[in-house]
């Protein structure tokens, strides 16, 4: 079974950056695209960010455009979201997910597209 584990959540305050991070299996880095989802209280869990197995391809939501950057490393075997300007809107439980699919050529939106979830990583930004 593959095992995501979410790092680098914490208390910021607004307009302030993090840094979180996501270690993934030989699978999630190897062949297949990740995503990194969101859930505020009361929410459903929404897109965030995501990337292909190989990088050619990266979405983000229309909320963090210009303000996140989403990264895969090779050696280091994890998936980075670099988070700046936030504000308390993005205030929720961050997770990070595994495509469905290998050698997919995009990346999927949908969480239904996602079939292994790291347990997430609180962030919360205060005014």
């Amino acid at each position: 079974q593959v095992q995501l584990v979410e790092s680098g959540g914490g208390l910021v305050q607004a307009g302030g950056s993090l840094r979180l991070s996501c270690a993934a299996s030989e699978r999630t880095f190897s062949a297949y695209a990740m995503g990194w989802f969101r859930q505020a209280p009361g929410k459903e869990r929404e897109f965030v960010a995501g990337i292909s197995w190989n990088g050619d391809w990266i979405n983000y939501a229309d909320s963090v455009k210009g303000r996140f950057t989403i990264s895969r490393g090779n050696v280091q075997k994890s998936v980075a979201l670099q988070m700046n300007s936030l504000n308390p809107e993005d205030t929720a439980v961050y997770y990070c997910a595994t495509d469905r699919s290998s050698f997919r050529r995009g990346v999927p939106t949908s969480r239904v597209e996602y079939d292994y979830w790291g347990q997430g990583t609180q962030v919360t930004v205060s005014s």
